[in-house]
């Protein structure tokens, strides 16, 4: 099934326009197509840095121990656990 096409418009200076164009030129494509490519190209540097945690070899390691052998559960962390517990069963309550 082929995607449907949408229209992106934009204003540019001339300066712009003519630095795309002569981008485009360079590489055999319309300015249409090099604009879009740019832009993709971009959009996914953007995502996949913003979603991505890196980790020294150090840190991935910690990581790695700390999930196969998970802290004691403390005191603390058992009455907050149980604090959690009884909030939520409050909020299932009252939303009943």
């Amino acid at each position: 099934m082929l995607a449907q096409s949408r229209r992106l418009t934009t204003r540019i200076t001339e300066h712009v326009q003519d630095t795309l164009q002569a981008a485009a030129d360079l590489v055999g494509a319309t300015l249409n197509q090099f604009v879009v490519q740019a832009a993709l190209e971009k959009a996914e540097r953007v995502i996949e840095s913003e979603t991505t945690l890196l980790l020294t070899r150090r840190e991935a390691l910690r990581v790695f121990e700390l999930t196969q052998a998970p802290a004691v559960r403390n005191e603390q962390f058992l009455r907050a656990q149980a604090r959690h517990r009884t909030v939520v069963e409050n909020a299932v309550s009252s939303a009943q």
